[in-house]
């Protein structure tokens, strides 16, 4: 181990960062007027691939942060700490994306946790050793990598989301996308498959704006939250009289989207009555308003959708087989948010730039919380995910979303992905169950590695180490 006996500025910003061989090099100032700790630390900096300046003096680090753009800063908190504390607020307010990293003893811990609520990033007590300085600079880095690829997100948004307003890169999307180019092409009926939250009226839209019925209306209809007399009025219309309320006569939706295209949401809760209805109307291309005589003809595409399994319902008789086909001219599944994880960095950036374009400030996220929502299992899909993230930024007075801002499922997310991973026997590794424990500890206690450390009865390092092999294991 060695003393960091004096001032050590470390500031990493991500404007500065270049690729060689695969590695985040990041620009890093060094600050300290013991020469011994300033070598110890560049020693440490150059092997991991940062770019190194240091300074002997606070003069010499404010000239060295107006001459140039160091990636980050880390700072001694002794007794005075005046100094180190005004260097802080200058380095945040002159760069306000550096992380400050202070250096404190024992004695100043309390000023350390004063100065991370004046913006610093982290801190380290003395002595400590020269791995555990490792990891800290290894974290700083993930940090702003992570950063920097969220700010490419934002960038990647404003120029492609993927389909029309569907946010996916995964290859199931890229598939769906090839689907829905396609079906824009044709009049044929389309069935969307998928689960609640998916984004079923969303898939719709896109085929109805890729084709040739992007300049007529496209008009929705929820099966699933209509009466059956009023699903039958609103599809087909009606004549005055066809029923008590019917004072005046009303155009069917049908008829309505003339030229255009009607998408049946949950077409699995249309009564069997009104799916022969539905199924003439198809076929022959007109309908009959209720309670009149006459025919109207119609010409309109139809999608639906349905999160059932409509071949069960047709054997089960709660669903035409002769309709099920008529709608099954062209399928398309949208794959569960659990089956594209690595879409829900860039679904969270979309959200949070909007959330706070209409909140009016700037909306991020910490690391915990993406891994955390990148572990939970989604079963309300995206839609889920959107409000998760609308109650996180409606609770939280911050610009960055924390752990503590997360519904209380998200937290036990870990756990609940790792027992359904677990071979039949359920028998969990002692590896698996220390991570859990390690992450949980921290997850109590607000992030808080120093608190995490003494609760668990383990050392700085031990707990360090540990988080730099769970930053190297996937979707965590």
């Amino acid at each position: 181990m060695f003393n960091a006996s004096n001032a050590a500025v470390a500031v990493l910003s991500p404007s500065h960062t270049a690729q060689i061989e695969g590695a985040t090099f990041l620009n890093l100032l060094i600050v300290d007027d013991d020469r011994t700790t300033r070598e110890a630390c560049r020693e440490v900096a150059q092997s991991l691939g940062f770019n190194t300046q240091v300074a002997e003096s606070a003069e010499q680090a404010y000239r060295l942060l107006d001459s140039s753009s160091p990636d980050a800063v880390l700072l001694d908190l002794r007794p005075p700490c005046s100094g180190s504390l005004e260097m802080l607020h200058a380095i945040k307010k002159h760069r306000a994306d550096a992380l400050v990293i202070l250096v404190t003893g024992y004695g100043t811990v309390q000023s350390a946790v004063q100065a991370m609520k004046d913006g610093a990033y982290d801190y380290v007590t003395k002595p400590f050793s020269m791995e555990e300085l490792r990891l800290l600079l290894n974290r700083v880095a993930t940090h702003l990598r992570l950063k920097t690829e969220n700010r490419v997100l934002q960038e990647t948004i404003k120029s492609r989301q993927g389909f029309g307003n569907i946010i996916g890169r995964a290859p199931e999307m890229e598939k769906l996308y090839r689907i829905i180019a396609k079906a824009g092409q044709s009049s044929h009926p389309v069935l969307i498959l998928g689960e609640s939250g998916t984004g079923k009226e969303l898939v719709a839209k896109s085929i109805h704006f890729a084709g040739m019925f992007r300049n007529k209306p496209f008009i929705p209809v929820d099966c699933g939250s209509l009466v059956p007399t009023l699903i039958e009025s609103e599809l087909f219309g009606h004549v005055r009289g066809a029923f008590t309320g019917a004072t005046n006569p009303k155009d069917g939706l049908l008829a309505i989207a003339e030229g255009g295209t009607v998408f049946l949401d949950e077409i699995g809760e249309l009564p069997v009555d009104l799916q022969a209805k539905l199924l003439r109307a198809i076929q022959e291309k007109e309908i009959r308003p209720v309670g009149s005589v006459k025919r109207v003809p119609i010409n309109v595409r139809i999608l639906a959708a349905t999160n059932r399994a409509l071949e069960r319902a047709v054997t089960e008789g709660t669903f035409r087989r002769d309709l099920f086909f008529r709608l099954n001219v062209l399928t398309l599944r949208i794959p569960p948010l659990r089956e594209r994880r690595q879409d829900i960095p860039l679904l969270v950036a979309h959200f949070l730039e909007r959330i706070g374009r209409d909140a009016g400030m700037e909306k991020t996220i910490s690391d915990d919380s993406l891994k955390a929502l990148m572990s939970y299992d989604w079963p309300g899909n995206v839609r889920e995910l959107e409000n998760s993230l609308e109650r996180a930024c409606a609770l939280s007075s911050a610009n960055q979303i924390q752990m503590r801002d997360l519904p209380t499922q998200i937290h036990s997310a870990p756990i609940d992905v790792l027992a359904m991973s677990q071979p039949n026997n359920g028998i969990v590794p002692m590896a698996e169950l220390e991570k859990q424990t390690i992450l949980s500890a921290l997850t109590q206690v607000n992030g808080d590695k120093m608190l995490a450390a003494r609760l668990l009865k383990i050392g700085k390092t031990t707990l360090y180490r540990k988080l730099k092999e769970y930053e190297s294991q996937p979707n965590l």
